[in-house]
C-alpha cells in the first residue's frame, strides 16, 4: 500500500480521504479545520498532521481538494506549504477547481523541485465522494496519470485524460458552465409552469420523457419539491466556478453572453443569503419576485 497526504476536509475531501484510508493506504491529514483531521486520523487509523509540509514530508503520492485558488495556492506554495517539505519523485495532484492559468503556474513551480504534478478535479457532489464514484478529469503528463491511477480508483470511477496542465481544469470548468446554465433554465420554466397551475412532479415526469431531459433537473429537483436546500454543492461555490469559466473565455477570446447573466443570478442568490444553501437553493429567487413557490403537493 502507499503511503499518500490528502488536504482539504470538507464535504468533498473527507470522504474521498477516507475512502483512502478504507483501501488500505496510509494517509497523512491535514484540514484548515484541525478537529476534522483529528476525527479522521482517530477512526480511519490516519496520520494527523499540522501543517501541509508535515504531509509533504510524510507522503509520496499528496491529493488536495480545497476551495479556491487563493487557498490552493497558499496550502501548496505557501509558508509551510507541500512545496517546503515535498521530495523529488513525489506526485502532487490537485482536486481543487481553480484558475488554470494558476494552476499551470504551480506546477512549473513544483517542476523545478523535481516534483511531478496532476489537475484532477473531480464532480459528482457529496454523494459521489461518499460513494466513491466521482468523476475526475486529469490534465498533466499522461504517464503520471496512469502512475497514480490506483490511487484515483478508491475515490472514482470515470478517469478522463483530457490533456497537458490545465487541461482537466477546462474540462471541468466547461461541465460547470452547462450545468450552471441548464439550472436557471430549470428555475424559470418550474416557477413559470408552477404558477400558471401546472404541478411540479407532473411537469418533471414530462421533462424526463422529453428532449429536455437532463441528468442535473433529475436529480435536483426533488430537494427543491421538498425544500431540502442542505448543500451537496453550494451556491458560494458554483458561483467561484462560473467566475472561473468567465474569466477562461476572455483569456481565450470566447464570448459567453449567456454565462454572463448566470453569474449575475447566482451573485443575485449569495446577495439574497443563499451563499452556503445548495446551488438549487438559487430557484429562491426568482420564487419571491414570482410569488410562487415550487414544492410537492
Amino acid at each position: 500500500m502507499a503511503k499518500l497526504g490528502f488536504l482539504g476536509l470538507g464535504l468533498m475531501g473527507y470522504p474521498m480521504a477516507r475512502n483512502l484510508l478504507r483501501a488500505g493506504h496510509e494517509v497523512a491529514l491535514w484540514s484548515h479545520t484541525t478537529d476534522k483531521a483529528r476525527k479522521l486520523a482517530s477512526e480511519e487509523q490516519g496520520t494527523f498532521c499540522d501543517t501541509p509540509r508535515q504531509v509533504a514530508e510524510n507522503a509520496e503520492c499528496i491529493f488536495l481538494c480545497v476551495g479556491d485558488t487563493e487557498m490552493a495556492k497558499a496550502v501548496m506554495l505557501g509558508p509551510d506549504g507541500l512545496i517546503e517539505g515535498v521530495r523529488p519523485g513525489t506526485v502532487v495532484a490537485d482536486a481543487s477547481t481553480i484558475s488554470p492559468k494558476e494552476s499551470r503556474k504551480i506546477g512549473a513551480a513544483f517542476l523545478a523541485k523535481g516534483v511531478e504534478f496532476l489537475d484532477i478535479p473531480c464532480t459528482g457532489s457529496t454523494p459521489g465522494a461518499e460513494g466513491g464514484t466521482l468523476t475526475f478529469m486529469i490534465g498533466g503528463d499522461e504517464a503520471v496519470f496512469n502512475k497514480v491511477r490506483p490511487y484515483l480508483e478508491p475515490m472514482g470511477k470515470r478517469l478522463y485524460y483530457c490533456g497537458g496542465p490545465g487541461m482537466g481544469l477546462q474540462a471541468k470548468l466547461t461541465q460547470n458552465l452547462i450545468l450552471s446554465n441548464i439550472l436557471m433554465a430549470f428555475n424559470e420554466g418550474m416557477v413559470l409552469a408552477t404558477k400558471a397551475g401546472v404541478e411540479p412532479k407532473l411537469m418533471l415526469d414530462i421533462l424526463d420523457n422529453s428532449a429536455a431531459k437532463s441528468g442535473l433537473i433529475s436529480y435536483k429537483a426533488p430537494f427543491v419539491f421538498r425544500r431540502d436546500f442542505q448543500a451537496n454543492f453550494s451556491t458560494k461555490w458554483m458561483d467561484k466556478d462560473v467566475g472561473l469559466a468567465l474569466e477562461s473565455g476572455k483569456e481565450l477570446g470566447v464570448p459567453l453572453l449567456l454565462t454572463g447573466l448566470t453569474r449575475q443570478l447566482f451573485q443575485t442568490a449569495i446577495a439574497a443569503g443563499h451563499a452556503e444553501d445548495d446551488m438549487c437553493s438559487t430557484i429562491q429567487v426568482l420564487e419571491g419576485l414570482a410569488g410562487i413557490t415550487v414544492k410537492s403537493q
